[in-house]
Parts: structure tokens; C-alpha cells; sequence
């Protein structure tokens, strides 16, 4: 098996598609991209049976994992002497804060990029050019994108009882740096996939002003400072031993 049959298929604004990214980056992992149309998705693979036609959608080989904490997982498996996001000394406290990554931050991050009229107009346009679009289809995201995704900042808001978001992001800031503390990784010395999760709500996020509200927060800069070197020096999968054996 060879890691060009690695295939991620992926929205790029999606934040559980960019924690997959962030996953294999920092496995050193080889994978090629498949931008999913989100209107109809037609280039998804197969799925098995009962798999909902969502991204991130992972293959390897003969092996199709959908959803962003099943891959991540599968990749724990599947290349076994790359870094492990569950160490068996973190695992249940690094699950723990993964399950509140995807279900408070990344619930959040979306109030601030759609808030305003101006932000729902920049979201608009980065999606319009990162996503795999007809002339037709890219004009229609670009003139009513904005408005769809200020009423959905608007719905999110409400449905979660909050009113200000981005003193909403700004709690769930702080509660990231409370966990970090003074160590360098959010669950200890450990990179986890706690980190992993938390990295891929970020970087779905580059390019916006929140961005610079999160980099402007020394003990997070320096977080994301660790966590690109771990990627810079992760050695790649193919040099590792035992990497592609799956587990039966």
C-alpha cells in the first residue's frame, strides 16, 4: 500500500475537514485533496452504509472512515509509529476537551466570522473561491452567501443563548489558556488529539480578524508556535516503520 492512496475529501472552510488536515500534517502523512462541491457533493466515494454524505471523508485503500474523531483515530491505527493522538496517559482527559472542541468552539468560531454584514461578505467570498463551484453557483454564494450566513451567525446565536459572540469566543480563549496553563500542550507534555482538534478550529479561522485576536494572546501564540514545529519536524509516514498496517 502506498501513501498515494491516501485521499482526503474535504470542503475547505470546514472546521472538522481542517482538523483532519492538521492530524495528518502532524503524522507527516503523503494524502492528496478532493474538493467536495457542498450544493451536491458528487465527488464523494461510496460510503458504507449509514454514513451521512458529510466531509471530511478519509481513504485509505480499501478503507473509507468518515467523520473528522473516527479518522483521527483510524490514523492512530493506521500509521502506528507516528506520533499517537490517545496516549493512554491523556486519552480520556484529550477526548474529553476533542468532544468540547467540536461541540462548544467550533459551534462559536462561525458567530464571528458571519456576525456582521461585512464579515458575512468576507466568508462569503473565501468560500466562494476555495469551493468547487460553477460560474452560476460561485455568483449565487457570492450575492446571497452573506445573507444566508448572517442569519445562520444569528440562529447559532439564539439557539445557544448568547447574545455577544465574540465575548462568547473569547470565553471558550480563555478556557483554552486555563487548560494549557504553563504546559505545552493543552493535556500536558503530550501533543493529543485535544491539540489536534483545537489547531483545526484555528486554521479554518486564518485570514479573518479573530485570527489576529487569538495570535494577539501570548500563551496561544506560543501554543501555535509548538504546534507548527511539531508538523515542521513530524518525519514523514513513509519513513516510519510499520506504517499501513491496519488492524484487522
Amino acid at each position: 500500500m502506498s501513501a498515494s492512496q491516501a485521499v482526503l475529501y474535504q470542503f475547505s472552510l470546514c472546521p472538522f475537514c481542517n482538523k483532519v488536515r492538521e492530524g495528518l500534517a502532524l503524522k507527516g502523512i503523503d494524502y492528496r485533496t478532493v474538493e467536495v462541491n457542498p450544493r451536491n457533493k458528487a465527488e464523494l466515494p461510496e460510503l458504507p452504509a449509514g454514513a451521512p454524505r458529510k466531509v471530511p471523508v478519509f481513504v485509505l485503500g480499501d478503507q473509507v472512515v468518515y467523520d473528522s474523531t473516527n479518522i483521527l483515530r483510524f490514523l492512530d491505527e493506521a500509521y502506528p509509529s507516528t506520533v499517537p493522538f490517545r496516549a493512554s496517559s491523556v486519552r480520556a482527559r484529550a477526548d474529553e476537551i476533542e468532544d468540547w472542541v467540536d461541540d462548544e468552539l467550533i459551534r462559536a468560531l462561525p458567530t464571528v466570522l458571519y456576525g456582521t454584514w461585512r464579515e458575512a461578505a468576507h466568508a462569503a467570498a473565501v468560500v466562494a473561491r476555495g469551493s468547487k463551484l460553477n460560474l452560476a453557483q460561485d455568483f449565487g454564494v457570492k450575492v446571497a452567501g452573506p445573507v444566508v450566513m448572517h442569519l445562520v451567525a444569528k440562529r447559532i446565536l439564539k439557539k445557544s443563548g448568547r447574545k455577544d459572540a465574540h465575548a462568547w469566543v473569547n470565553e471558550n480563549l480563555d478556557q483554552i489558556e486555563r487548560w494549557l496553563g504553563d504546559q505545552p500542550f493543552v493535556c500536558g507534555d503530550v501533543l493529543s488529539i485535544a491539540d489536534v482538534a483545537i489547531k483545526g478550529a484555528f486554521a479554518c479561522v486564518e485570514g479573518f480578524p479573530i485570527y489576529d485576536s487569538i495570535f494577539a494572546r501570548p500563551k496561544l501564540r506560543a501554543w501555535l508556535a509548538r504546534m507548527e514545529d511539531q508538523k515542521r519536524l513530524a518525519p514523514r509516514a513513509e519513513e516510519q516503520t510499520g506504517v499501513f498496517e491496519l488492524q484487522a
